[in-house]
């Protein structure tokens, strides 16, 4: 006798919080070889970069290293820690000498700009990437749309939207610079031509 009834798919998972990630780390049970990142709760494995991606992400880090004011910080593809999420964005700027994050991931209130690169990702980028980041109140967000050839910045960020969001997005096209703005303050001017292949 055969069973007709089909098995549902579970109508809820279980999410890890921030403490708990940390400690699979810390335990061994993920390592930095399973190219992963928390999500909303959710271990998500990172994509692998392309040469245009690997490149694209070198040249603007080349830019931020040489261009940022003393006592702000490039970081390229390491971890930011959030309220449930620990992305691990191509590049970001924050707060911080060389040793200030020693023994803790930056968080939300040190972080003032994140970038990332999309060649394949793009809407996950542009949704639950920008969702993560303005629920967290990270003041400016840039994506590096390399299917359109454009540099998408995102800026002030609405955490107690449903769901978060970002209430202003500014499209920078080849032939145009892209201000690049911390702290409020516009601190140099970036051809959009330099980052495109």
């Amino acid at each position: 006798m055969s069973n007709s009834h089909q098995a549902e798919p579970p109508t809820s998972y279980f999410r890890l919080t921030v403490e708990q990630y940390h400690e699979l780390v810390r335990i061994g049970v993920l390592t930095p070889e399973d190219r992963c990142e928390l999500i909303e709760g959710q271990v998500v494995e990172k994509a692998t970069q392309s040469p245009m991606h690997a490149c694209v992400s070198g040249c603007l880090g080349d830019f931020l290293f040489r261009t940022l004011p003393t006592g702000l910080r490039a970081r390229t593809r390491l971890p930011i820690t959030l309220a449930r999420s620990e992305p691990e964005p191509d590049l970001a700027v924050v707060r911080g000498g060389r040793r200030t994050f020693s023994d803790r991931h930056p968080g939300a209130a040190d972080t003032l700009l994140v970038i990332e690169v999309a060649d394949i990702e793009l809407d996950f980028d542009r949704t639950v990437k920008g969702r993560v980041y303005a629920a967290n109140g990270i003041p400016v967000y840039w994506i590096l749309n390399m299917e359109e050839r454009i540099v998408e910045v995102y800026t002030d960020p609405n955490p107690t939207a449903t769901p978060a969001e970002y209430a202003t997005r500014t499209d920078y096209a080849v032939g145009q610079s892209v201000p690049l703005v911390l702290d409020g303050t516009a601190v140099a001017q970036l051809p959009v031509a330099d980052l495109m292949p």
